[in-house]
C-alpha cells in the first residue's frame, strides 16, 4: 500500500475534518500574533471569526442542498453527513463574509485590519481544505498520461489536490514572511488575489468542475470576476498610500 492509499485510510471522511480542524487551529494561532499589529481586539477578533466559521459551514451546506434538492429529497438524513465533499464552498465563504462583516460592524470591529489580522487564518484553512480533499478524493482532476497522475477513481489523473496543497503552502508562505504593509487591507486583498490566481490556473486541471454557458467552468468565471474586484481594490489602497505619503 503506498503513501496516498495509507493517508487517505487514515483520512477517510468523516476523519478529513480532523485535517480542517488542525489547518484552523494552526491559522487561529497565527492570526493572534499579528491581532496587536493589526490594532485589533482578540477577544472580540476571536467572535466575529466564530460567527463567521458558523456561517461557512451552515451556509456552504444549506447552499448545496439547495442546488441539489431533487437528490437530498430521496435521502433527507443525508443533509447532515459528515461528507466535505457535499458542501458549497463559494457559496459558504460569501456567507461566512457577510455574517462576519455583519457581526463586525455591530461591535464596532475596524473593518480591514481585522481581515489583515484573520488573513494567516484564511490562508491556513485553504491549506486544511486542499489535504481534506487528498484523503477524500474530493476536487479531483481530469484523465491525463503525465509521468505525475494519480490513479484515482478507476483512472489516471492530474493530482489536483497536490496543486491545491502546494499553492495554498506557498501562498501562506508569502504572507508571513512579507513585510508588514502599514495601509489597512493590502494583506488581505494580496491573499485573496493569489488564491482566484491559482483557482484560475487549477481549475483547468479539474475533472468534476461544474460547466455553464457551454462548457466554460463556473469556478473560473467567479474567480475571474473576484481577482479583477481584488486588483482594483490594491490599486485604490496604493494610491491611498501614496496619498497619505
Amino acid at each position: 500500500m503506498n503513501v496516498l492509499s495509507s493517508f487517505q485510510n487514515i483520512f477517510a471522511p468523516p476523519r478529513d475534518l480532523i485535517l480542517i480542524i488542525l489547518a484552523a487551529w494552526l491559522g487561529l494561532a497565527l492570526s493572534e500574533r499579528g491581532a496587536t499589529r493589526h490594532r485589533v481586539n482578540l477577544d472580540s477578533l476571536g467572535n466575529m471569526l466564530l460567527v463567521g466559521v458558523s456561517g461557512f459551514v451552515v451556509g456552504g451546506r444549506l447552499l448545496y442542498v439547495l442546488e441539489n434538492l431533487a437528490s437530498f429529497a430521496q435521502s433527507p438524513s443525508s443533509i447532515f453527513a459528515l461528507n466535505t465533499s457535499l458542501f458549497d464552498l463559494w457559496g459558504g465563504l460569501a456567507i461566512a463574509g457577510l455574517s462576519a462583516f455583519a457581526y463586525g460592524g455591530r461591535i464596532h470591529l475596524p473593518f480591514w485590519e481585522s481581515l489583515d489580522a484573520l488573513t494567516p487564518f484564511f490562508a491556513s484553512l485553504a491549506i486544511g481544505i486542499a489535504f481534506s480533499h487528498l484523503a477524500s478524493g474530493a476536487a479531483f482532476g481530469r484523465e491525463t498520461n503525465v509521468p505525475w497522475a494519480i490513479d484515482q477513481w478507476g483512472a489516471l489523473r492530474h493530482p489536483t489536490q497536490f496543486y491545491e496543497i502546494i499553492a495554498s503552502l506557498l501562498i501562506l508562505a508569502l504572507i508571513l514572511i512579507q513585510k508588514p504593509n502599514p495601509t489597512a487591507g493590502y494583506e488581505f486583498l494580496s491573499f485573496v488575489a493569489l488564491t482566484c490566481a491559482s483557482r484560475l490556473l487549477i481549475e483547468g486541471f479539474r475533472g468534476d468542475s461544474t460547466l455553464v454557458f457551454g462548457g466554460l467552468r463556473a469556478a473560473q468565471i467567479t474567480a475571474w470576476f473576484i481577482l479583477c474586484a481584488t486588483l482594483i481594490g490594491l490599486e485604490y489602497k496604493k494610491r491611498q498610500e501614496h496619498r497619505e505619503e
